[in-house]
């Protein structure tokens, strides 16, 4: 992570308190929606506006800390849930449709058979530094994003040439066929951003999204707050929130204790027994909806006991995959292979078991298991994820009695992943999501060689599942039955063959909201973000 003392941009001088430290053929898509009139309350008197403003701020809990890194081009974990309200890109996708919709792209069009795409630019957007949105400050930070080939850089592997032909028309040139529209409307990667006002470390607050920093204090429980751009192109209506709180609570239990008092407004995730009792609460709504985040369990395959795919394949089958589905009481659907339902790949019939003879005799085939020498296996997970926790209970009871000692280790998410990059456990877990609603990324980022590991945490390196993953994009956009088979295969390679990861289940999310919040959906393609903008307090 890189972070630097200076402010980041001149605008926010003495507001920013940064602390230094350290996921279609020529037809025109989508319309230009109506711009929200800046907030002056119509023919309202003031006293009235003034009456009907919301003044409060809104909190949000997540049990991780929230940035991980700032820059708009490589970012690629959790600061999604901040980032997606202080940058826009130039569409977003709408999981009730299946479609890309107009963000600063009001309209598009493809040609060539999915080679060439034309956006139309929103007029009058600013960025937060002040500068104004044009084709070519699109193009730049486009260009930017893809030239530092960090996080999820790879969405545009596909573009050959961007070109700014006015001032409000981008115009891409594609060295194979892919839905740009989609691809645009990723969650990382995608955003448009101020090229101009970036530190020389990466780091700015310019994007065009309605929300900019207002504090930033690495470590701490209030670690960001937000507050309203008043320049922003929809304009403010006096209901909506104007201050977002981050507030890290790594404790479930400790989360329902404030959102029952009042002192915060959304939790991102109860335990089954606690969003049951939420949904009886007064003072408190729910939100349940189907995912694409799957959990996977990561074995290390370049080191350590778990190199033996013996050891791999035992610990798939010691994996109590019903009895975790049903203890999640529908907060979880146990999973099929990598591939959540709902995108292409997704293969039925993958469903895994648990066998503990099996585990048994693969144990004792490496040498290891009752009357046999014991196995130790360090095994990280995120702390205050009473899912995962579930997952590791479940495990370690299987184990010991294979004569198996798992020694797991809750962890903060930059604690586990720095850990995980140096390859310092047998056992990694962590959620995966899509960047665009797409497999692709599954593969790329987790399962292809790499030679510093970023997210591929088995550590796997195969040269023919690298060429298999490569093919991917191009086989989607030109032959989705090949893209689907070929998926299917990879998944197999991977989970059986390889036994480089154990898929437990897909996520349903389940929140917990104050009641009074209004207008909050639930976009699977954006997980765990809320977009703040869209909600307004009930009076």
């Amino acid at each position: 992570m890189r972070w630097h003392k200076r402010l980041l941009v001149a605008w926010v001088a003495g507001a920013l308190a940064l602390t230094a430290s350290a996921c279609a053929g020529g037809q025109v898509r989508g319309a230009g929606g109506t711009p929200r009139p800046e907030s002056s309350g119509g023919s309202q008197p003031a006293a009235t506006q003034a009456a009907q403003a919301n003044d409060s701020t809104f909190v949000y809990v997540p049990n991780l800390d929230v940035v991980t890194d700032w820059d708009p081009a490589t970012s690629y974990s959790n600061e999604i849930v901040a980032m997606s309200n202080i940058y826009e890109g130039l569409t977003r996708y709408n999981s009730q449709t299946k479609k890309a919709e107009p963000r600063l792209a009001t309209e598009w069009t493809s040609a060539n058979g999915g080679k060439e795409w034309t956006f139309k630019l929103r007029q009058g957007v600013k960025f937060h530094s002040g500068a104004t949105l044009t084709a070519e400050a699109a193009k730049k930070a486009i260009e930017r994003t893809m030239e530092k080939k960090g996080g999820a850089a790879y969405i545009w592997d596909s573009v050959d040439k961007i070109e700014a032909v006015d001032a409000a028309t981008l115009k891409f040139t594609l060295k194979y066929a892919t839905p740009l529209d989609l691809v645009a409307s990723s969650g990382y990667a995608a955003y448009i951003y101020d090229v101009d006002a970036v530190d020389e470390d990466g780091k700015t607050t310019a994007g065009t999204g309605p929300y900019t920093i207002d504090s930033w204090q690495k470590g701490k429980e209030t670690e960001l707050t937000l507050k309203a751009f008043e320049g922003y192109w929809g304009g403010w209506k006096p209901e909506q929130y104007k201050k977002i709180a981050f507030r890290v609570t790594p404790e479930i239990t400790t989360a329902w204790q404030l959102l029952q008092k009042g002192e915060v407004n959304f939790v991102q995730r109860l335990n089954p027994q606690l969003f049951e009792q939420a949904g009886t609460t007064s003072g408190v709504q729910t939100s349940q909806s189907p995912s694409f985040q799957n959990l996977l369990v990561l074995f290390n395959t370049a080191g350590g006991p778990t190199k033996d795919v013996r050891i791999r394949q035992a610990l798939q089958y010691a994996i109590d995959y019903d009895g975790l589905a049903a203890a999640l009481k529908g907060a979880g659907q146990k999973a099929s292979g990598l591939v959540p339902q709902g995108l292409l790949g997704y293969a039925s019939g993958l469903e895994p078991k648990q066998d503990l003879a099996k585990a048994q005799a693969l144990l004792a085939e490496a040498g290891y298991g009752p009357d046999l020498p014991e196995l130790k296996l360090s095994m990280t997970y995120a702390q205050g994820d009473d899912d995962q926790k579930l997952l590791v209970t479940l495990l370690s009871s299987a184990l010991k009695n294979l004569n198996v000692t798992l020694q797991a280790k809750p962890m903060t998410w930059s604690a586990q992943w720095d850990l995980g990059k140096k390859e310092g456990q047998d056992i990694f877990v962590m959620y995966w999501y899509p960047d665009y609603p797409d497999a692709y990324s599954w593969f790329l980022n987790v399962f292809k060689s790499a030679d510093k590991p970023q997210f591929n945490l088995s550590y796997l390196k195969d040269a023919g599942i690298d060429s298999a993953i490569d093919a991917l994009p191009q086989l989607t956009a030109t032959d989705q039955l090949k893209a689907d088979q070929a998926y299917q295969d990879l998944q197999k390679k991977i989970i059986t063959d390889q036994a480089a990861v154990a898929v437990p289940y897909v996520q349903k999310y389940q929140r917990a909201l104050s009641a009074d919040v209004q207008g909050y959906v639930d976009n699977p393609a954006y997980p765990n973000v809320v977009f703040f903008y869209d909600l307004k307090r009930a009076s």
